[in-house]
């Protein structure tokens, strides 16, 4: 384990002022032998005033040269990989270090201008390409026919609007899904079958759980082994409902593990389940969940469409207090289903992700306690943004949500603060930022993640205790 810069200085003051206590204790001793009474006096004299200079001397040069670099180092670190520039660290904080800290901030401005420059000439290279794409993502979106397109190991790799529509009566939509969590496995694997044998298009009527309806559907088969399906709407859909889901896709899904804990799968191959939730209180054993809020992250960014957030009736009056933080009343969540209802269809949610919060132990603790009443056990692996950022700008730093995505540039104009989805969303867009910058210190699967997680526990406890170590 490489130690810190503040932590080396501190051990080499350390290391002088113990020297020091010995050689000036050597002599003393070697004096004392012939009037120990003076000698001792002179010696814990000397020895606190040494103690005391050798402290003072630390916390001047800790707070001046160690602090300044590491906090100019947390900036380059920022706008190398997290793209964005950081508040961490600027030239006032290296105000005695010469010029290193304007220099390390030209050369980052320089850096930064260059790449800028490089971006817009590949964008306006690529922006015809965008455009085309944008207006036939539009075009699909409009046009009335619900689609899915599933690869060959029967995941989701696309769905529309309308689909996300039918697929959501059964269970949350979402990229990378096994299609049984919404048909009949037996039903489709026939289908399957057929469409891949004959070549041809078939149609079928596949049902969901046992008390879902059936729906008509037609499948056609492509040519990596995966298959378009497309669903037909129940007779009693009244339809006209306006949908905020577009299409939502990711055609490199079919690269990505099938297993979140893999510890050997890159960071950026995993999907990420972002989620936050409001409560009646501070206190798991007593207060209760009101508001679920949660975002999808896979190839390192979020994913647009693809959001869970439901107000959560708690059986209990919404104190006062809590009301004033999020805003949440009696009347919001009087029709909203309970923990048990609302934690299922998270858990759905979050199927065959890793599971990301700040603070996670608070809001896992709320899950937890009812796992026995939603019929669900959590079981998924648990990233905490507290220690990621622990891990990046050290234990002392400030690791509030706030003052992590302001250190990373976060944009935070658009979002709803205090509220279960706005501070998921926040913490995803932090996530997404941290990334880039894990992978730039080394850190570039999940195992090596987890074990370098585990040395920073004393801040929040590791939810992952019993997580085999890659080691």
């Amino acid at each position: 384990m490489r130690r810190s810069l503040r932590l080396r200085v501190l051990l080499f003051f350390a290391a002088f002022a113990a020297s020091a206590l010995a050689l000036f204790g050597g002599a003393l001793a070697l004096g004392s032998q012939q009037d120990a009474g003076g000698f001792v006096l002179a010696f814990v004299t000397g020895g606190f005033g040494l103690l005391f200079l050798s402290a003072l001397f630390w916390w001047l040069f800790d707070q001046n040269v160690a602090l300044p670099v590491e906090r100019i180092a947390d900036d380059l670190r920022v706008r190398a990989h997290g793209g964005g520039a950081s508040s961490a660290g600027s030239a006032t904080d290296a105000r005695h270090l010469g010029d290193l800290g304007p220099a390390a901030d030209a050369v980052a401005r320089a850096l930064g201008d260059t790449a800028v420059r490089t971006a817009e000439t590949v964008a306006a290279e690529t922006r015809r390409l965008a455009e085309d794409r944008t207006r036939l993502t539009a075009l699909l979106t409009e046009i009335p026919v619900a689609t899915i397109l599933v690869d060959s190991g029967d995941r989701i790799v696309l769905y529309d609007g309308q689909a996300a529509k039918l697929l959501s009566r059964r269970a949350p939509p979402r990229l990378g899904a096994p299609m049984s969590d919404y048909f009949d496995a037996g039903e489709l694997a026939a289908l399957r079958r057929r469409v891949q044998s004959t070549g041809l298009g078939a149609g079928a009527m596949l049902r969901g759980d046992a008390d879902s309806e059936r729906l008509s559907v037609r499948a056609r088969p492509m040519a990596d082994g995966g298959y378009l399906l497309v669903l037909d709407p129940p007779a009693t859909e009244t339809g006209g409902e306006s949908m905020e889901t577009g299409v939502v896709y990711d055609f490199a899904l079919p690269a990505r593990p099938d297993v979140a804990p893999d510890p050997d799968a890159p960071l950026r191959a995993l999907t990420y389940c972002v989620f936050d939730t409001e409560t009646t209180g501070l206190l798991p054993h007593r207060d209760e969940v009101v508001e679920i809020g949660a975002v999808r992250v896979m190839d390192g960014k979020p994913v647009a469409g693809e959001r869970f957030e439901t107000f959560v009736n708690p059986g209990r009056p919404i104190p006062e207090a809590a009301r004033r933080v999020h805003g949440i009343c009696d009347r919001d969540v009087s029709g909203a289903p309970g923990i048990a209802e609302a934690g299922r269809a998270f858990h759905a949610f979050a199927a065959g992700s890793v599971i990301v919060a700040h603070n996670a132990p608070f809001d896992m603790a709320f899950l937890r306690k009812h796992a026995a009443t939603m019929g669900v056990e959590w079981t998924q692996p648990i990233l905490d943004t507290v220690l990621l950022s622990a891990i990046l700008f050290g234990t002392t730093a400030d690791h509030r949500l706030d003052a992590i995505a302001a250190r990373l540039g976060v944009d935070e104009t658009d979002i709803r603060r205090h509220s279960a989805t706005g501070d998921a969303i926040l913490t995803a867009r932090s996530l997404a930022r941290m990334l880039p910058m894990l992978e730039g210190r080394g850190i570039s699967t999940f195992g090596a993640l987890l074990a370098e997680t585990r040395r920073h526990g004393r801040l929040v406890p590791d939810l992952n205790a019993e997580t085999p170590s890659p080691d």
